[in-house]
């Protein structure tokens, strides 16, 4: 079997935040590899399920746990669009994944470089190597779109209800 690239497994994810799109979700999609095979995959289900849980990375995360029979996930990277959250930080060290690749920084909520360094932190008893910025620009545009989507259609349903009035 052929070696994908970080942008071949990056584009995986951005399929994920594709399906979150659908559901009205935040375009954020997630995928787990081990070995070259994927064996986790998620996008943000929060408002679907109403589950502050739900991110894409929980879920990719709980899928390749589930597909090893292991907690540990030493020998898999996660690809994600956008740079994790507190809580998928905390996910991704404590199920030891050895290597975080994602898109997009996230100012305002990221904790892999933009808030705080979670993930390489020696205070932790775990590290992971992180590769950033791969396919940036496809997972910037695809969060700046649904927000400027949401943006348009909140506008026109308010412009709509003040003329029924």
């Amino acid at each position: 079997m052929l070696q994908m690239s970080d942008e071949e497994y990056m584009l995986l994810a951005l399929d994920e935040a594709d399906k979150a799109v659908q559901l009205k979700e935040v375009p954020i999609g997630a995928i787990v590899v081990y070995r070259d095979q994927v064996i986790g995959r998620g996008y943000n289900l929060r408002e679907t399920e109403q589950d502050p849980l739900l991110h894409a990375e929980m879920i990719a995360i709980r899928e390749a746990a589930m597909h090893l029979k292991s907690w540990r996930l030493e020998e898999c990277t996660l690809y994600v669009t956008l740079e994790p959250c507190p809580m998928c930080a905390g996910a991704i060290l404590q199920s030891r994944i050895q290597r975080l690749v994602y898109g997009a920084k996230d100012p305002k909520a990221g904790c892999v470089d933009s808030l705080y360094h979670l993930l390489n932190d020696e205070r932790f008893n775990h590290q992971t190597v992180i590769v950033d910025g791969v396919l940036q620009e496809e997972s910037r545009e695809k969060l700046r779109s649904f927000f400027q989507s949401l943006r348009a259609n909140k506008k026109q349903r308010k412009q709509s209800n003040s003329i029924v009035t």
